[in-house]
C-alpha cells in the first residue's frame, strides 16, 4: 500500500480546518470589533468636540451679538481672549469668520491669518445651510488625518452671523484603533498557536487509532489476522476499533475455514478421476485439475485463460453461449491412430440467486471402456445373432423341403436330415461354447487344480491328435525329458490345447507340420505350438482372440469352426494367471504360445 504524505493524512489537515476555522472566527471577531470600536471611538472624540464647540460657540455668539461702548475691547480682541482661553490637545486651531468670510479670530500661533478671507467649501455650505459641516482630511504638512469642523453662529432669530471653524486632531483615535488592532493581531497569533498544539493532540486522539486500524488492515491484507487494534477511548472511535476487532476475528475465522475448505476441494479434485474445468463469466478457464489436463493432453499454463471450447476442441462447432444452453451431456472423441479416447462431457452453470452467471462448470469421464465394451456387445450380439441365424436358415430350408416332398425321396431324404442335424450340433457346440465363456466371465468362477508333470501330460494331449488325425500332417516335439511339475486345472487347460491344436492341424496344408514346444523361462512355463499354414496378415493376430473373430469367415464356416475356441482359451490361460499371445507370417505359418505359473521350489510337494 502507498505511504500516506503528511500533507495528505488525516492528521494535518484535521488540525489545517481546525486552525483555518478559528483563524476566520478571530477575523470575523476583530473586523467587528475594529468597525465598532472606530465607530464609537469617533462618535465619543466628535461628541467631546460638539461639548466644546457648543460652549464656544455660546461665547461667540454673545460676543458678536454684544453692543460695544467707548472704551471696551474691541470684537477681535474679545474673540482672541475667548478663543485663547479653550487650549486643548484635540484642537489644533480655532478660527472665527465673520459673514463676509473674513478671519476675525484665530488661534494659531501665526496670526498671519487674521484679516484674510477664507472661503473653505465647508464654511460656505454652513454659511448657506446654517448647520454644521464636517470632513476628515489629511494634513499635508504631515500625512496625518484631521477631522474640519465648521459651525455657523446665528442669532436667535436663526440668522447667520459668522462661523466657527475647528482644525482638531483625529488621527489619535486612529493611532489607538491601530494599537488595538495590534493587540488583537498579537491575540490571533496566540490564540492560533494555542490552538494548534490543542488541535495536534486533538488529532493524535483522533488519528492514532486510525492509523491502527490502517496498520492492522494492511497486516490483514497480508494474511496476519493475529495483530489487534488498540482501543483508546469508549467513544465512537474506541467502539469502531472494537469492532474492527472483531472483524479481525471473524475474518480469521472465516480464513481458516476458506482455506481448510480450499485444501479439500484441491485434494478432491486432485485425487477425482474425473476431469474439472470451470470458466469465469466470459468463458475462459480458470481452473483445471490434473485428470483433466491429462485426459486432454493439454499443459496447465497454456490452458488457463483460454477458451473453454478451445481447450475442448470443440471450437469449430459450439460456442460458449451454446454450452451454456446444453443440457445433455456430450461424448467427445479424442481418440488418436494409438489409442483410442472418449470423454463425457456435462455442464453445469454458476449463477448467482439473482440469476446472473458466473461460469460454468465441466466434468469429463472417461467412457473409453464403457464405448469399447458397448462396441464388444453390439458385435457380439451381432455375430451370435449371424452364427445362429446361418444353421437356422439352413436347417429351415431343409426342413420346408422335406415337409414339401423330400421325405419321400430315399435318396435326398437321409442327406437333407444328415445336413439338419449337422448344423443342430453346430449350435450346440455353439451354445456350449457361449455358455462356458458366461462362467468364465462370472466372479465366483474356480479352478479345480491339481499337480501335473507337464511333460508327460502334453505327450498324451499330442498323442491323442496323431492318433486320431485324418490329414498327412507330420508332428514334431521339442518337450523336454525332465519332470516340470505345474499346478493346473486338467480339463480346462486341455480344452486350450485342443482348441489351439485343432485349428493348427485344420488350417495346415497336407504335408506340413506341427511343432509342439515346451521350456521354462523364469518362473513361468511357456507352450508354443506352431503350424506351417497360410498365416495371419499382421494387423489381424492381435485380434484373433476377441470373440466371434475370424480372419478368413468363409473358410472358417466351412471348416466347422464358431469363432470362439482361442476366446476361450484366452479366459481359461487368464485364470491360471498366465498369458497367451501368437506371431505368424503370412504364407508361412502361425505360432500361438502360452504361458503358466512355474514354481521349482515345490516340485518336491507334487513328487
Amino acid at each position: 500500500m502507498k505511504k500516506v504524505g503528511f500533507f495528505n493524512s488525516i492528521y494535518f489537515k484535521f488540525v489545517l480546518i481546525y486552525l483555518l476555522l478559528i483563524f476566520v472566527a478571530m477575523q470575523i471577531i476583530g473586523v467587528y470589533f475594529a468597525q465598532r470600536l472606530e465607530e464609537q471611538l469617533l462618535d465619543s472624540f466628535k461628541s467631546s468636540i460638539q461639548e466644546r464647540v457648543n460652549i464656544l460657540k455660546y461665547s461667540l455668539e454673545k460676543e458678536i451679538i454684544e453692543p460695544r461702548k467707548a472704551g471696551d475691547p474691541t470684537l477681535m480682541e474679545d474673540i482672541e481672549t475667548t478663543i485663547g482661553d479653550y487650549d486643548s490637545e484635540d484642537i489644533s486651531e480655532i478660527r472665527v469668520i465673520d459673514q463676509d468670510y473674513k478671519v476675525i479670530g484665530s488661534s494659531a500661533e501665526n496670526q498671519e491669518i487674521v484679516g484674510t478671507r477664507f472661503t473653505d467649501q465647508m464654511v460656505r455650505t454652513a454659511f448657506n445651510q446654517g448647520a454644521a459641516q464636517k470632513d476628515i482630511r489629511i494634513d499635508a504638512s504631515n500625512a496625518e488625518r484631521i477631522l474640519l469642523w465648521s459651525e455657523p453662529l446665528m442669532t436667535e432669530d436663526g440668522v447667520v452671523i459668522g462661523n466657527l471653524y475647528l482644525i482638531t486632531k483625529i488621527e489619535n483615535v486612529y493611532k489607538e484603533l491601530e494599537q488595538i488592532n495590534t493587540i488583537m493581531a498579537r491575540a490571533t497569533i496566540i490564540s492560533l498557536l494555542v490552538t494548534a498544539v490543542l488541535g495536534i493532540l486533538l488529532a493524535q486522539t483522533i488519528t492514532r487509532p486510525i492509523s491502527d486500524m490502517r496498520r492492522q488492515a494492511m497486516a490483514m491484507s497480508r494474511g496476519n489476522y493475529t495483530r489487534k487494534v488498540k482501543v483508546y477511548s469508549d467513544d465512537e472511535i474506541g467502539q469502531l476499533a472494537v469492532s474492527f476487532n472483531n472483524l479481525t476475528k471473524k475474518l480469521q475465522d472465516a480464513q481458516a475455514t476458506t482455506e481448510a475448505e480450499k485444501r479439500k476441494l484441491s485434494s478432491v479434485l486432485t485425487n477425482m478421476t474425473d476431469g474439472v474445468l470451470t470458466t469465469d463469466r466470459r468463458g475462459r478457464v480458470i481452473l483445471i485439475n490434473d485428470t483433466a489436463v491429462s485426459m486432454l493432453k493439454v499443459s496447465r499454463e497454456t490452458s488457463l485463460s483460454k477458451p473453454i471450447t478451445e481447450v475442448l476442441g470443440i471450437d469449430d462447432t459450439y460456442t460458449f453461449s451454446q454450452l451454456l444452453n446444453e443440457k445433455d451431456s456430450m461424448i467427445l472423441d479424442h481418440s488418436s491412430d494409438k489409442k483410442l479416447l472418449y470423454l463425457r462431457a456435462n455442464f453445469s452453470i454458476i449463477q448467482r440467486e439473482t440469476g446472473f452467471v458466473n461460469g460454468l462448470i465441466v466434468v469429463l469421464h472417461d467412457i473409453t471402456e464403457q464405448e469399447k465394451i458397448d462396441e464388444e456387445r453390439r458385435e457380439f450380439v451381432a455375430n451370435v445373432s449371424h452364427e445362429l441365424r446361418t444353421p437356422l436358415t439352413t436347417m429351415r430350408s431343409y426342413l420346408e423341403a422335406l415337409a414339401d416332398g423330400a421325405m419321400d425321396d430315399a435318396e435326398l431324404a437321409p442327406r437333407f436330415l444328415n445336413t439338419a442335424q449337422t448344423e443342430t450340433e453346430r449350435m450346440i457346440r455353439l451354445v456350449n461354447a457361449l455358455l462356458q465363456l458366461s462362467k468364465l466371465d462370472s466372479t465366483d468362477y474356480q479352478l479345480s487344480t491339481t499337480w501335473v508333470d507337464f511333460g508327460r501330460y502334453f505327450h498324451r494331449v499330442i498323442d491323442r491328435f496323431e492318433m486320431t488325425k485324418s490329414r498327412n500332417v507330420t508332428f514334431k516335439r521339442l518337450i523336454p525329458e525332465e519332470s516340470i511339475g505345474v499346478e493346473i486345472d486338467e480339463d480346462k487347460i486341455t480344452q486350450v490345447l485342443d482348441n489351439i491344436i485343432s485349428n493348427a492341424l485344420k488350417y495346415s496344408p497336407e504335408g506340413g507340420q506341427v511343432t509342439f514346444k515346451l521350456q521354462v523361462i523364469g518362473p513361468n512355463i511357456e507352450v508354443s505350438i506352431r503350424d506351417e499354414g497360410m498365416g495371419i496378415p499382421k494387423e489381424n493376430v492381435s485380434r484373433i482372440f476377441e470373440r466371434f473373430y475370424r480372419v478368413d469367415k468363409a473358410r472358417s464356416r466351412k471348416l466347422g469352426g464358431t469363432g470362439l475356441g482361442l476366446a476361450i482359451a484366452k479366459e481359461m490361460i487368464e485364470a491360471h494367471k498366465g498369458q497367451i499371445w501368437a506371431s505368424s507370417e503370412e504364407g508361412k505359418g502361425t505360432t500361438v504360445f502360452f504361458t503358466l505359473p512355474y514354481e521349482p521350489l515345490q516340485e518336491d510337494d507334487w513328487e
